[in-house]
């Protein structure tokens, strides 16, 4: 009887342990399943994996764009020059049309043009000069830079080329200006100084109406009698 007892009991407890590791194999796929999608996260943005933050980078700012050709100043090596001479003993006289950097030989004189300048044309005061370097032939083989220095045609007393036989001096500088000076403001809006430019667009005030000041009590009484 105590045999049939245990029997039983190693029976029931063997069918118990086989029903729970069936119901356990059944269980575990949605186990693996609902602890993946609980693991699982979302993929980073592409700027996160990088290590960049996703706000546009700064843009720099442009350079001023330079003044057309029309406004620009010209080249020095573009200038010409007129520089005047004059032969002493003869009493002949040329002009010469130069470059700066450029030389010319006349007899036993060489003129060489190093620049020229002469002032805008909004400036008040004109001026026009020329550095110019005279060399001059003393005898068959030797020759003297005479002068070197600038000239100016409207005051030609300032530097004056000591020779006794060759006289020069600058005559005319052509070279191109901007059209307005380097601290010139441009104001926008119509820069004719039309009717239309001299009125100004602030509103205007009504005129406002101011009372006489009344007379003295005096002045009252004595006018009335």
């Amino acid at each position: 009887m105590r045999r049939a007892i245990v029997w039983t009991g190693a029976t029931l407890l063997a069918g118990l342990a086989a029903w729970q590791a069936a119901s356990a194999l059944q269980d575990t796929p949605d186990a693996l399943a609902s602890t993946s999608s609980a693991t699982t996260t979302a993929p980073a943005p592409a700027a996160e994996q990088k290590g960049t933050s996703s706000a546009p980078a700064p843009t720099k700012a442009k350079p001023p764009a330079p003044l057309p050709e029309s406004k620009a100043s010209t080249p020095m090596a573009e200038r010409v020059a007129t520089i005047g001479v004059l032969n002493k003993r003869n009493g002949l006289s040329r002009d010469l049309t130069m470059k700066p950097g450029e030389a010319v030989r006349i007899g036993d004189l060489v003129v060489r043009l190093r620049a020229c300048e002469a002032t805008a044309p909004w400036e008040s005061e004109r001026w026009t000069g020329a550095f110019v370097q005279v060399i001059t032939r003393e005898t068959r083989t030797s020759w003297r830079k005479t002068f070197s220095g600038w000239l100016y045609k409207e005051s030609p007393s300032i530097n004056v080329v000591e020779h006794p036989i060759y006289d020069v001096w600058v005559k005319a500088c052509k070279m191109r200006h901007p059209d307005i000076g380097p601290g010139t403001i441009v104001a926008r809006g119509d820069d004719t100084g039309g009717a239309s430019g001299s009125r100004s667009k602030a509103s205007k005030s009504a005129p406002v109406a101011v009372a006489a000041p009344s007379a003295p009590d005096s002045a009252a009484d004595s006018a009335t009698e």
